[in-house]
């Protein structure tokens, strides 16, 4: 895969985020998917990070920009830097109390990307940074 495939998918990936498309970010994976999350526990597989992207769904509404993609030269690699504006929609387990309070974090993540396939992304915030913003 070339570094410009691998931008292209990681476009489509977070293009889908921003519409809450879970179909089209499902298809943006590869067989052996693995999510890590900086403050969350590892998922593996599809059908988990469906079942995630559900929870998120309900519990928050985010939107992404300033998106930037970088990537190895033989498009193995890449990381993305982007903000993150959302909503605090439904109180998330062992979360504060959420009543619709908006916040914005800067975000990073790191995707490993297999036979024209994310096979791994791996997403770091700051929690104490959201929780501050939360509850204000």
């Amino acid at each position: 895969m070339t570094a410009a495939a691998t931008r292209k998918l990681i476009t489509r990936y977070y293009s889908a985020f921003n519409a809450q498309d879970t179909d089209t970010m499902l298809d943006c994976l590869g067989t052996g998917f693995v999510h890590d999350v900086s403050q969350g526990e590892r998922r593996k597989g599809k059908k988990r990070f469906a079942e995630f992207l559900a929870h998120m769904h309900a519990c928050y509404h985010e939107q992404l920009s300033d998106i930037t993609v970088m990537t190895s030269t033989d498009g193995s690699r890449a990381a993305a830097e982007f903000k993150l504006k959302g909503r605090y929609l439904a109180t998330d387990e062992g979360l504060p109390p959420a009543a619709g309070q908006t916040y914005k974090l800067t975000v990073g993540a790191f995707f490993e990307v297999r036979d024209g396939k994310i096979t791994r992304v791996s997403t770091h915030y700051s929690l104490p940074d959201w929780t501050r913003q939360v509850i204000g």
